[in-house]
């Protein structure tokens, strides 16, 4: 019944998702049998016993085997299931001692992963196929949940403290990851992509940031600019949450033909907007601090790789 499994649950992106399916599946087709156990049986005796006229319905006092069978046979079946599922979770509760560590920081509305190179994102993992990845995980500010259905892990993430999960991902190309606990108003837009790449893909990507990013630079394809890879990560890594690109307010100054003008500060000085000061903006966002805004964006070093920041400039420039 792969079809009923594949039409109720997401694809199998890891090991993990197989052994999850097997009990899940196991349990829903044990649901259905017990309903029918008692369904089938109670419309038979609703019909079979109904109403007629001079029918009585001789009394009735117990029946012990049926009721120590009916007490007794779901008790074991319990825990039997328990058993089952304790062994799976003892299984997954530790993660194997060469599992690859990616710390997770969860914060209103964004993700941020730092590898073990050091490399760090935003809203966006990428893990090398059939090894084992562990996340460490914490929150700054309010609880989150960290799921990614293709893989079937989910865990809360609680600030103050750390919680893990893993698993070993065994189909290349894009899972999405999503925020499963209400954390806020732009809960909703809290994903992202978490990419299973070869080794060869996965080593690039630790030394520039992936592959996308070249088509949008390399002139060959006139629909991919450095501006539009701009604006993808604008989306990607949060921009959006604290700057608009239509001229409104938010938390954050609004992008839209601010580049080339002169900007007040808070400290009574002005700025030229060009592409010295977006850059410092993005590394040390403390240093200018534009007038009528509250010093609250943290910085970006060593989030963006260059490629990135060489795009949102771009992005920026070309908001007129």
């Amino acid at each position: 019944m792969d079809w009923l499994r594949a039409w109720m649950m997401p694809p199998q992106g890891s090991e993990f998702a197989k052994e999850i399916d097997f009990v899940y599946m196991s349990l829903f087709w044990l649901s259905v049998v017990l309903f029918l156990m008692i369904a089938v049986p109670s419309v038979y005796f609703a019909w079979r016993y109904r109403y007629k006229p001079g029918r009585r319905t001789p009394h009735q006092t117990h029946n012990t085997t049926l009721e120590v069978a009916w007490s007794v046979g779901p008790l074991i079946l319990c825990i039997a299931i328990f058993f089952w599922g304790l062994n799976g979770w003892m299984k997954y509760a530790v993660a194997p001692g060469e599992s690859m560590e990616i710390s997770v920081t969860a914060k209103q509305w964004l993700w941020q992963f730092e590898y073990p190179d050091g490399s760090r994102t935003i809203n966006d993992i990428h893990v090398p196929v059939n090894k084992p990845v562990k996340f460490t995980m914490t929150s700054e500010d309010v609880l989150h949940d960290f799921f990614v259905p293709d893989m079937r892990v989910k865990h809360d993430i609680i600030p103050g403290r750390y919680t893990q999960i893993w698993f070993t991902p065994t189909v290349l190309g894009k899972h999405n990851f999503t925020c499963a606990e209400y954390c806020g108003k732009d809960h909703s837009g809290m994903k992202g992509d978490l990419t299973v790449d070869n080794d060869a893909d996965f080593a690039k990507f630790l030394e520039t940031g992936g592959t996308e990013w070249e088509d949008y630079f390399n002139g060959k394809d006139p629909q991919k600019t450095p501006a539009l890879w701009g604006k993808m990560t604008y989306e990607r890594v949060g921009c959006n949450s604290c700057h608009t690109v239509d001229g409104s307010k938010s938390k954050g100054p609004s992008w839209k033909g601010v580049f080339g003008k002169m900007e007040q500060l808070n400290n009574g000085t002005t700025v030229l907007v060009d592409e010295a000061y977006v850059r410092e903006s993005m590394m040390n966002p403390q240093a200018k601090v534009v007038k009528g805004y509250d010093p609250i964006m943290p910085t970006f070093q060593g989030l963006l790789k260059k490629n990135q920041q060489d795009g949102l400039v771009a992005y920026i420039e070309s908001l007129k």
